[in-house]
């Protein structure tokens, strides 16, 4: 592994965990220096120094045109949702985008049945794809990057992912927009949120269900971090949601400490980002997960504990269904 990226991981200290119904969050701190000052999504729609759009007036699902003028960079997580123009979309992968740039970014589709004009760009919908969606796009992502260097998504794969969360969680969407799954649970998603709060100097969530481990985000800026607080501990709450397992009496720390060392373990591969910096990719049987690193700091990072076999081939959610069963059979 990176030098840069295991020094960063051994920084992380632990703060209390807490569990709240099913759902155990124990915060990441840490007092890694801070990467160069950048601006949050959230922070950079609101002030209207970014402006999202289709490419052109037609559209292409997989691409949108981020319009950065602000002086500084704009983070956009992997995962967050924009919503609005012909369809919802999220990202493919963790960005900072260049300061007074326009960039064409990779995305993915949340909103399989509309492609019309609701307004004429994006907005923030407050929401970064639940955990288990999120673990298989950035598989799929990881598969395009080694076959052909592309931030493709097996876009396949995400709408059967947001369909299936659609159905454990009882809602019917008409456009089967994965907002609307979140809607309709607004009230049990933000007793999660409120069970969840910021803690000081806080950058991070690392996430057990069940007493089973899923995963962690860490950013680099505890401002930003803030940001993303809400939308991050919302998305580990939906899938413990539709999750029929109770907590437990697990030693949290000792399962975290021990999934941080099957990261260590895991495959490295790297390629150039969209935006500033270098994407780094890591795959082994146990975890999955990416680091975006710019100027020799980690900006963010992301691991999730795999549910399913590593993809190996490039193909739709229902190949790699149909994969999945012969090795079963």
């Amino acid at each position: 592994m990176d030098k840069v990226i295991s020094d960063f991981i051994d920084s992380i200290n632990f703060g209390e965990p807490k569990t709240f119904r099913n759902m155990t969050v124990i915060p990441l701190l840490t007092q890694a220096d801070h990467v160069p000052e950048f601006l949050t999504l959230k922070r950079a729609l609101g002030a209207r120094l970014l402006v999202v759009t289709e490419v052109s007036a037609s559209g292409s699902v997989p691409e949108l045109l981020a319009k950065n003028s602000a002086d500084v960079p704009v983070l956009l997580l992997d995962g967050e949702e924009l919503t609005g123009a012909k369809q919802n979309r999220v990202l493919n992968a963790t960005i900072l985008l260049r300061e007074k740039s326009e960039t064409v970014v990779p995305v993915s589709c949340t909103e399989h049945g509309r492609w019309h004009y609701s307004k004429a760009d994006f907005d923030d919908s407050g929401i970064v794809m639940a955990r288990g969606a999120r673990e298989n796009k950035v598989k799929g992502v990881t598969q395009n990057l080694r076959n052909d260097r592309s931030y493709r998504s097996d876009q396949g794969k995400v709408w059967d992912d947001i369909a299936l969360m659609s159905r454990e969680a009882g809602v019917r969407s008409a456009t089967g927009a994965m907002r609307d799954v979140y809607e309709s649970h607004k009230a049990g998603l933000d007793a999660y949120i409120d069970a969840f709060p910021l803690r000081e100097a806080q950058k991070g969530i690392f996430i057990l269900i069940g007493g089973t481990v899923v995963g962690f985000d860490v950013v680099a800026l505890s401002s930003a971090y803030a940001d993303l607080h809400t939308k991050l501990v919302m998305s580990y709450a939906m899938d413990a949601l539709v999750d029929r397992r109770k907590a437990n009496g697990a030693d949290h720390e000792r399962s975290a400490r021990q999934f941080f060392q099957a990261v260590f373990l895991c495959r490295e591969e790297k390629y150039r980002s969209v935006g500033y910096g270098t994407d780094y990719r890591f795959e082994n049987e146990t975890a999955v997960g990416s680091a975006l690193v710019y100027l020799e700091k980690v900006v963010h990072m992301a691991f999730f504990k795999t549910t399913g076999p590593v993809v190996t081939e490039n193909m739709s959610g229902a190949g790699q269904r149909r994969a999945n069963r012969s090795r079963r059979a």
